[in-house]
């Protein structure tokens, strides 16, 4: 029997107009299952099925039918609101629905599109109590659904929106698994949320995870430091340290090195001076833990890390200076800031001491930067920064009063800020004084400099109060460089009162420099505020001077940045496009750099378009947004953008895609990045080229000065390793984009360089030595091979060319000499020709491979088949041993592993990636951790395993007869020399090659 198929729901529709219930019930029911096929004739009936269902004659499931019907209905007629109201009426009748076969797409909907959970997280947003209890019941029959599907991370996503954080806890009980508490902590960071919902949820996280422990490498270690650094909250962050020190100090250790990485300097010493002098046992603990809040302790280590691994190829420098009109001061600022970023924290100035002559025709401002470069060059060597600077600082009298002198002077209070970045507070008094003391305003500007950079973020009402001071006297560049530092010292503060000052001011003032100064100081001011800041953006965003709306760009950017904020995305891409002045759209585009930096995958898709604008301004800007954003990823999206722009018609444009290769590139190598040796090739021959614009070829100088960044040892990363916010870094690329303006600002850069390698330390802080494994082939990460020096040109003898049938007649000749016994007359000039002469056959000499003399392909090729171990090129090995303190990158994390039968194993994991990736052998690596660089790596504290052997440590000085080549600086403290591979000898001192072996000349064979 065949059933035929319903063509109509006509006659089920007639028993909805039965008198008797049950037929009501009964074809409500049946109707429900054919509303997807008649839904357009049912829908003529649909005021009779809204009327059943606020019937009181029917039962409460006919009703509920009616409502699932009605919803049914109103959903095929996209008529989302009224679907979703039905379905909330029919209760239970949805519920069951959405375990109906077939009805996923509808049940999708009426919670999504129909706005069922949008609805319900504004009204818990709102804090409204009277939330309809039928969504209430659809809602928790989601969170059900998912828990019960194993879908617990849209269930805990769900849960943050709507504030329901019961749920979290409900997850998390029944899991038991600490990755879904990170999952929520980094989602309530990096989505946007209000700064009072994030400490809320982060307060609420925070006791819910497990007490670390050395046992399982406790793999939550960079969460919690991340949410401690968030919320820099001492109360949360002592008692977790104090039940560390009993039973697990070496845990203790790892937290204070890992705060240190990313917290701000108040935060630390209020840590530090919280924590308890300890009894007899952990007195020892807790002095070591004071010791390594100070920031110093880090410091050290990566100074003496960058000092030991320093790669600098000089050669590169010294073929820029060769090339570069040291008179003219664009041309000596390029080449400082580029050997000032490749040697940066190495403390080598060796290409400084061996180019006085070159140094000594900086004047002016170039002196001034060339000064501030060695702050760059020692940044970290706080401990003898005073001395290295003694000769450039201002004399205990005051000023000097020799021409040129305060160029110096106040470079070399800029360079003391920049040595002592991060651990300030030991020169911040002495930079005061001389603020105070100083007379002219090149002296003010480089001592407010200092001063920011010194104490960013320590939040001092007295540094503020005498920059201020400054500021009033309304020196152009000394109020400029006040108007910066106002703002890093209450860096992230949002004081309105503060605020109100420095607008005030800038309103008044006609000096466009502080006006810029003062703008920038205020985005400092709300840096990472959010919404707090929203009220201060609206006010500049209005104003008519284009200063202040560059200022307001900045504001938003540093109040959102690292938090992808769609709003504040849509805002700065409306400016970039509208504003009426080029400086505010550039910056408008260059500051998406500061809110997507966390996914420097989604930037090149965003700022696609903007690179092709009419307006080079626009263009230039996206140039930099793509460096800072995508810097040390080697991302090819990125870079492919980029090398057109390398040939832009503006000069600007150029020098920007320049300095944004440099970024990108740095810390890649030829293996992993396939634009690195061509990008390179580039950077030499815009330098070379005397008819390139002076901008382009300062843009190219500094790219190069980045690609080699720290002695190719360090990396430029906005986040820091535990995944926060990396505050120096973010504060550091804002300060260089105005080199635009001001070229003494581009040395803040390097406070975005990140050292990267992992150091190991014992639980008495001591280097051991060990090996760790790099399962990754060796050249994927290995450095850049070194320049090679250019050939001497010599003069040759043209080569005689000379006929095959020329040779055979002297062949005879000798034969027929040789048989009469006079061969001497005929000795050298017969069977050898000179060794210039080009022989020209044209007949077979009797081997089958010669096809031509100059042309010895064939030749080699037999050759090679007869020795084929000679031609067979060796495999790479698929995995590398590596010592502690050497370099890994930021892409070679997630390939590092320690030897489970080693001595030293780590007490919390190396890289935040779960599990090593497998190595890709066709084509270049894209760094996985380019999306979210979260790092990992850094200072490590081990464990050892086998305390009963003999402990073999690295030494912080190295022994004399390892560096035969070391020179002394007049500062007291050794330069090792430095390896140049097959490169000319740099330093005198470095001993003569061995003379060659003996061997016997062939004087037969001379003509």
């Amino acid at each position: 029997m065949v059933v035929r198929s319903q063509s109509s729901a006509a006659g089920v529709l007639a028993l909805l107009q039965e008198p008797d219930p049950l037929f009501k019930q009964h074809a409500l029911k049946s109707l429900t299952l054919l509303v997807p096929q008649f839904w357009a004739e049912i829908s003529e009936h649909i005021t009779l099925i809204e009327a059943l269902y606020e019937s009181d004659q029917l039962s409460k499931e006919a009703c509920a039918s009616a409502a699932l019907l009605a919803s049914k209905v109103y959903y095929y007629l996209g008529e989302y609101d009224e679907a979703l109201s039905f379905a909330l009426g029919a209760g239970s009748a949805f519920e069951a629905e959405t375990q109906t076969y077939g009805s996923e797409e509808f049940v999708e909907t009426i919670t999504n599109k129909a706005k069922a959970i949008d609805r319900y997280i504004q009204l818990r947003s709102s804090e409204h109590e009277n939330i309809d209890p039928r969504l209430q019941n659809v809602i928790e029959s989601i969170f059900l659904r998912c828990i019960a599907e194993g879908e617990y991370k849209q269930a805990v996503g769900i849960a943050l929106e709507s504030r329901r954080l019961d749920i979290i806890s409900t997850v998390y009980k029944k899991t038991q698994d600490t990755s879904l508490l990170s999952y929520a902590m980094e989602a309530v960071l990096d989505t946007g949320f209000s700064l009072s919902y994030r400490d809320q949820v982060l307060h609420f996280l925070f006791p819910l995870f497990p007490q670390p422990t050395t046992g399982d490498r406790s793999p939550h270690v960079h969460a919690l430091t991340r949410l401690l650094i968030t919320l820099s909250s001492p109360s949360l962050t002592v008692p977790l340290l104090t039940s560390l020190v009993p039973k697990e100090k070496h845990l203790a250790y790892q937290f204070a090195f890992d705060l240190v990485e990313g917290g701000a300097q108040d935060f630390l010493e209020s840590v530090r001076t919280a924590l308890p002098e300890g009894d007899t046992y952990t007195k020892d603990t807790y002095d070591k833990l004071r010791s390594i809040l100070t920031g110093q302790e880090s410091i050290k280590l990566y100074l003496e890390f960058l000092k030991r691994n320093n790669n600098v190829d000089l050669l590169i420098l010294k073929n820029t200076k060769d090339v570069l009109e040291p008179r003219s001061s664009i041309y000596h600022t390029a080449l400082t800031l580029q050997n000032a970023f490749m040697h940066a924290g190495t403390t080598s100035d060796l290409f400084l001491r061996e180019n006085l002559e070159w140094l000594g025709l900086a004047s002016n401002w170039s002196k001034f930067s060339a000064t501030a470069g060695l702050g760059v060059i020692h940044k970290g060597y706080f401990e003898q920064g005073m001395t290295i600077l003694g000769p450039y600082l201002p004399q205990s009298g005051g000023e000097s009063g020799i021409q040129g002198a305060a160029y110096s002077e106040g470079g070399a209070l800029y360079a003391l800020g920049l040595i002592n970045a991060g651990c300030g507070s030991s020169v911040s008094s002495y930079l005061r004084d001389m603020l105070k003391t100083a007379q002219g305003e090149v002296v003010q500007h480089g001592a407010a400099l200092g001063l920011g950079v010194a104490g960013m973020g320590s939040k001092s009402a007295e540094a503020f109060e005498d920059l201020k001071t400054v500021l009033f006297m309304d020196s152009a560049v000394a109020g400029e460089a006040s108007g910066y530092a106002m703002g890093l010292i209450m860096l992230g503060t949002a004081a309105a009162e503060h605020v109100q000052e420095m607008l005030v001011y800038a309103r008044e003032t006609q000096h466009e420099k502080i006006i810029r100064g003062l703008a920038v100081g205020v985005a400092f001011i709300y840096y990472g505020r959010q919404e707090q800041a929203d009220e201060t953006i609206k006010v500049l965003m209005a104003e008519k001077d284009p200063i202040l709306r560059y200022g307001g760009v900045y504001t938003l950017a540093l109040a959102y940045a690292g938090t992808s904020n769609n709003e504040a995305v849509r805002q700065l891409l409306h400016i970039a496009v509208s504003d009426t002045s080029d400086d505010v759209r550039r910056a408008a585009v260059t500051s998406l750099a500061f809110l997507l930096f966390k996914n420097p995958s989604q930037v090149p898709r965003i700022v696609q378009l903007l690179s092709e604008s009419y307006n080079p301004h626009v263009r230039c800007g996206a140039t930099l947004a793509l460096g800072i954003a995508c810097s040390g990823t080697g991302l090819q999206d990125a870079v492919e953008i980029l090398e057109p722009m390398t040939k832009d018609s503006v000069d600007f444009v150029r020098q920007g895609a320049f300095v944004a290769l440099g970024m990108i590139l740095v810390q890649q190598s030829e293996a992993s990045s396939p634009s690195l040796a061509s990008t390179r090739a580039l950077y030499t021959k815009v330098i070379s080229d005397k008819h390139e614009d002076p901008m382009a070829r300062f843009g190219a100088a500094i790219g190069q000065g980045f690609i080699d960044a720290g002695g190719r040892n360090v990396t430029i990363s906005l986040q820091s390793r535990a995944g926060s916010k990396n505050t120096s870094a973010i504060v550091g690329m804002v300060m260089f984009c105005q080199f635009w303006y001001w070229y003494p600002l581009a040395h803040c850069a390097a406070l975005a360089f990140e050292p990267t390698g992992i150091i190991g330390l014992n639980a008495d802080l001591k280097l051991p030595k060990f090996d760790y494994v790099s399962n990754a082939r060796p050249s994927l990460f290995a450095y850049p091979t070194s320049t090679k020096p250019p050939k001497k040109e010599t003069v040759t003898k043209v080569a005689t060319a000379v006929l095959s049938t020329t040779a055979k007649v002297k062949a005879r000749e000798k034969k027929k000499a040789a048989v009469e016994g006079d061969a001497m007359d005929l000795d050298g000039s017969i069977d050898t020709k000179d060794e210039n002469d080009i022989e020209m056959k044209t007949e077979d000499s009797g081997n089958d491979g010669d096809i031509s003399p100059i042309d010895p392909s064939v030749t080699d090729l037999l050759e090679e088949s007869k020795h084929p171990a000679k031609s067979g090129k060796k495999a790479e090995s698929t995995f590398e041993l590596r010592p502690n303190f050497s370099r890994v990158t930021p892409a070679q994390l997630a390939h590092i592993t320690f030897p489970g039968d080693g001595r030293y194993q780590p007490v919390r994991t190396v890289s935040t990636s779960s599990s090593p990736r497998p190595e890709r052998t066709v084509g270049p690596i894209v760094s996985g951790t380019s999306e979210r660089y979260a790092g990992g790596g850094g200072i490590l504290i081990l464990i050892d395993l086998r305390p009963e052997e003999e402990d073999d440590f690295i030494e912080f000085e190295p022994p004399a007869e390892h560096t035969p080549a070391s020179s002394e600086v007049p500062n007291g403290h050794a330069v090792p020399s430095i390896s140049t591979g097959s490169h000319i000898a740099l330093e005198e001192s470095t001993p003569e090659a061995d003379p060659p072996g003996s061997f016997e000349y062939p004087f037969d064979n001379d003509i």
